[in-house]
Parts: C-alpha cells; sequence; structure tokens
C-alpha cells in the first residue's frame, strides 16, 4: 500500500541517516588502506585507482570498481529488477572537525558505489518499479481531447487535434492537453507512436516508480532504441547516468559488459536488455566510453535519446513517471534494434516493418525530406530483401501458394489490437521476428511459421513439403517507395529549409550545470515521505505542482 510503503521507504532513509552521518569525532590519523591484487587502494572508503603512469586517481564520486556487480532480484516484463540486492560496505570519511557529515548527493553517491564495489555486506533495497498508470492512475490528468491512448474518446478520434489552439500556460486544461503530459507525449504531431492505438505499457502507457534510498535502475537502453522522457513528481532527487546513442559509445558500454562479465554473458547472451546489472561510470570511462551525469530533481524532465544507455539510483523516498515516443529521425535506431532483436530471438514489442510502412501509408506526415530519405532507405532495403529471399526459396522449391490462398491483407492505417493479434501469430519460430510481408510453412505444423530468413531451421521436412504466404505483393512495396519519394520532392520544392541537426567532438555542459554542481555538494536529501500520512487517511500526493498531480486521488483509493 502507499502508506506501508511510503513509512518503510522514509524510515529506510532515516536510519540509514542516523547509523552514517551521526557527528564525527576528530581523528588524528587515518585508518590504513587496504591494497587489493588488481592495485586498486581503497582508504577511508573512497577507491582509488593507479592511472597508466603508475600513479593514484581517487575520484570520491564515481570510484573505479575492482568488480561489477550484478544486483539480483525477481524478474519482471521489461525492469526485470523489482527488488534489488546489493553487496556493501559502508565505508565513511573520517572528518577533521566534530561537525556532522552533511546528506547530501555528492556523499550519497560516494556510498552508493562503495556498496556496489566492495561487496563485504549485503542490504536490500525495495524499488517500486514499473506500475501501471493503466490500472492505478497516471500522476498527470488525463486528456478531454483523446490525445491519450487512455483517454475515453483516444479511439473515436481520427487524429489528436493537432490544429486546435492550446489551453493557456498554468491553467488546469494546459495539464491535460499539453504534449509535456507523459499521457499524450507519443501520440504528439511528431511522434511516430501515434499511429499505435493499442496500449502497451511502458511504450506509450506511461509507467510510474515509487523509489527510495539507493533503488537502482540498472544500465540498458530503451525497447526498439527509442527515445524515453522521465518526470520526477515529487521527493527526493534522482541521480543519473547517460552515455551517448552513438554506436561507438553504445558499443563501447557493450564491449565493457563482455569483457567484465564474460562468464554471465556466456550464459546469458542479452544480459544487457535483462536491466539488471550495475557498474561503476569510472569502469566505462576507463575503457574509453563517454559518461555524462546529471542530478534530477522534483519538478524536472530527463530525456534519453535513441540507443543512449542509461541507469542511476534514488537519494531517497520519490516517485516519477516515464513513456516513450519517438520521432521521424529514429528510423536508423529502430532498423539496428530491429537487427539485435533478430540476432537474439528477442520479440519486439511491436513490428518494425508495419510501422515503417504505415509511416509510408501517411506519407503526407511526413515533415523533412531527410526523414523522407531515411524512410526510403528502409523501404528499399526491405524491397531488395524480401524480393531476394522468395526468388531464392522459390528457386530451391519452396511453393508459392498466393495465388491459391486468400490471405486478410495487412492494415496500414493503424495498428491496433486485430493487427497486434494477428501479428502475434506470425512469429518467426526461431528470430522471433514478425512475419509481416511474408512466411515460410510446413505440412508438418498448423502453427509454426518462419521468416525468409530461418526456414531451414524449421523442420527436417523435405523441401517440397514447404510452401509460402504473401501478404504484401511486389507492386505495393514499388507504390509505398513511390509515395515516399513524392513527398521528397514536394518538400525539396517548398520554401522551407530543414535545419541540419549539430554534431559535437565533445560532451558540453548544458545551461544550469553551475548550479547544479553546487546543489549536489549542499543539497540536504529529504528522508520525509512523499504523502501526509494519517492513520485514518487516505494517502494524497503533495506535488510540486499541484494540477499535474491532480490525478493521483483518484488512484490512490484503488492503492490504499
Amino acid at each position: 500500500t502507499i502508506k506501508g510503503y511510503q513509512k518503510m521507504c522514509s524510515g529506510w532513509s532515516k536510519e540509514w541517516k542516523a547509523k552514517n552521518y551521526s557527528p564525527a569525532k576528530p581523528t588524528n590519523s587515518s585508518p590504513p588502506a587496504t591494497a587489493f591484487s588488481n592495485g586498486s587502494v581503497i582508504s577511508n572508503g573512497v577507491t582509488a585507482v593507479p592511472d597508466l603512469n603508475g600513479s593514484v586517481i581517487t575520484n570520491g564520486l564515481c570510484p573505479a570498481p575492482p568488480i561489477p556487480s550484478t544486483p539480483s532480484g525477481p524478474q519482471s516484463s521489461r525492469h526485470e529488477s523489482t527488488s534489488v540486492h546489493i553487496s556493501a560496505q559502508t565505508g565513511s570519511t573520517n572528518l577533521a572537525h566534530d561537525e556532522p557529515k552533511k546528506f547530501t548527493p555528492e556523499n550519497l553517491e560516494r556510498e552508493y558505489w562503495d556498496i556496489v564495489e566492495t561487496q563485504t555486506q549485503s542490504i536490500d533495497v525495495d524499488y517500486g518499479n514499473d506500475v501501471d498508470t493503466d490500472s492505478f492512475g497516471s500522476a498527470f490528468p488525463l486528456s478531454d481531447k483523446g490525445r491519450s491512448v487512455n483517454s475515453s474518446n483516444f479511439l473515436s478520434q481520427s487524429s489528436v487535434h493537432d490544429d486546435l489552439a492550446e489551453p493557456a500556460f498554468g491553467s488546469d486544461d494546459y495539464y491535460k492537453e499539453t504534449f509535456w503530459n507523459l499521457n499524450n507525449i507519443p501520440n504528439s504531431p511528431y511522434s511516430v507512436l501515434r499511429h499505435l492505438k493499442i496500449g502497451v505499457n511502458g511504450i506509450n502507457v506511461p509507467w510510474l516508480y515509487f523509489g527510495c534510498l539507493f533503488s537502482t535502475f540498472c544500465w540498458h537502453n530503451e525497447d526498439n532504441y527509442m527515445y524515453s522522457i522521465n518526470y520526477h513528481h515529487k521527493g527526493a532527487p534522482k541521480q543519473w547516468y547517460g552515455v551517448p546513442g552513438t554506436k561507438h559509445d553504445a558499443d563501447g558500454v557493450e564491449q565493457v559488459f563482455k569483457k567484465f562479465l564474460s562468464i554471465k554473458m556466456r550464459d546469458v547472451p542479452d544480459l544487457l536488455h535483462h536491466i539488471t546489472t550495475s557498474f561503476s561510470p569510472r569502469l566505462l570511462q576507463n575503457e574509453g566510453v563517454r559518461v555524462c551525469k546529471i542530478l534530477q530533481k522534483e519538478g524536472e524532465f530527463v530525456i534519453t535519446f535513441p540507443r543512449a544507455f542509461h541507469g542511476g539510483f534514488s537519494f531517497g523516498p520519490n516517485v516519477g513517471e516515464a513513456v516513450n515516443f519517438a520521432l521521424q529521425d529514429w528510423i536508423p535506431h529502430a532498423v539496428a534494434a530491429n537487427e539485435r532483436y533478430r540476432s537474439f530471438g528477442r520479440p519486439s514489442v511491436f513490428s518494425h516493418d508495419r510501422l515503417v510502412y504505415t509511416m509510408a501509408h501517411h506519407y503526407k506526415e511526413l515533415r523533412t525530406k531527410e526523414i523522407c530519405h531515411n524512410l526510403i532507405q528502409e523501404l528499399t532495403r526491405l524491397k531488395e530483401e524480401e524480393l531476394l529471399l522468395r526468388k531464392k526459396l522459390i528457386s530451391a522449391g519452396v511453393r508459392d501458394v498466393s495465388g491459391d490462398v486468400e490471405l486478410p491483407p495487412n492494415r496500414l492505417d493503424k495498428l491496433d489490437d486485430e493487427s497486434a493479434d494477428y501479428d502475434d501469430k506470425r512469429l518467426c519460430h526461431s528470430c522471433k521476428h514478425i512475419c509481416f510481408f511474408s512466411a515460410v510453412c510446413c505440412e508438418c505444423s498448423d502453427s509454426k511459421v518462419s521468416c525468409l530468413r530461418h526456414s531451414h531451421y524449421m523442420c527436417r521436412c523435405h523441401i517440397s513439403r514447404k510452401f509460402m504466404l504473401v501478404w504484401t505483393p511486389e507492386e505495393e512495396m514499388k507504390d509505398a517507395i513511390a509515395n515516399v519519394k513524392k513527398r521528397m520532392s514536394e518538400l525539396e520544392g517548398s520554401n522551407s529549409q530543414s535545419q541540419a541537426v549539430p554534431t559535437y567532438e565533445s560532451l558540453v555542459d548544458a545551461p544550469g550545470t553551475e548550479k547544479d554542481r553546487e546543489e549536489y555538494k549542499v543539497l540536504e536529501v529529504s528522508v520525509e515521505p512523499l504523502c501526509k500520512i494519517e492513520d485514518d487517511a487516505v494517502p494524497q500526493l503533495e506535488s510540486s505542482d499541484v494540477s499535474v498531480c491532480s490525478s493521483v486521488s483518484a488512484a490512490s483509493g484503488a492503492l490504499a
């Protein structure tokens, strides 16, 4: 319940603060340093690692670990660790004066990585993650104009009222209708997910996250390499770490996983997708991977970009909310994610091929010629592979029965429940790819299908028993490409010029980082519960913006 969870979170923070942040006594000497076989030294609870020249580098914020740790816990559908088990040593730094150590993000971050890295104690940290807002309510109000999948009039709307005037900023209606509302952003005018007319938890339906001190969201990137947006409603700050979504940096994270967790990854090749592994950002930096960090306080958004790895933890009781979205420039990242999932035999949240062709069906909504170019490239790649494999398989003896069997056409105007149910029935038995254009079947099975790439893995039957089902004829594929090319020509002939996305050789500070650095050292982290907890009252969330959290009261009755 909210009451019990908030009491537990607050009590845990208060217990930790009382135990580790009592006034320190003056000391004239430091405890001896502890040496590790790999050359690391722990002195005063801070890990020091020799650099390449043999000198010692001490990092009080993100110490480099002697061994990366894999927290374990019960698995869920997406973020698979709901209770993170952390090996711990709660080292503390000696103080020169008889003053209490401050309960600040800087000190707590140091303690967190000491806990994860030194592995001499164990603590259990609870995390109320992936709370379904469809069942329990979002902390954002629902749109009256059908902009949210959970709005009662969503499916009745042919559009999401892109052309309607926005309500005045700060009004109750503004928070209902703005696309900064996490219920609405997946269906914003520039989001590809607006074609998704079914609610997928965590994708276009937000999830709530109730954190406590040291509750961890481990290193991961988003499903299908989509964007994500995270809002901090109330409570103690969150510490975020991020790696740019470039191929070089993302591949670098994977190489670190393989280098330090080789045995684990041999047994669990898709370990990165399990979201159960945490290790220090310093380890990534030592391997040449660029890492940045940010302190997220209540009332602030954090946006992650396609393929960007991120992770972090909470400094105390808090509640946040997150959802995905995908801009039209996401297409190249979607291709990479689709191929990666096929290599692991991991089902995708939705059909990549269907979404790409749905975008082509709505070609008049494409905004720039660069996006058209990316879409044409992917449509052409899909067409060429599809036609090439069809020809090879038919030449090898697979029968084409498309002229004898009438199949329901692929629906391209939107992805709804009926389409999703049909897609679930045509998953490739080998790579779990949704066979959107065509599939190979065998007389030995009434249900098993294969994509054109993996038909030889389906069974041991002679190829004469295998046949091909075709949903998308060649002419339809060519027409889709022609329509997008036509749209690109229209955009090239218009006066509007798209701006090139700037690129940077190195990471730069964002506005406000100086203030953040100062708060990082002096901000006193709250240990109080998020809600007013009274014996007989239903707990009510006190938000930094009451209008944003006005719908929580409806959900609290179900959770109380």
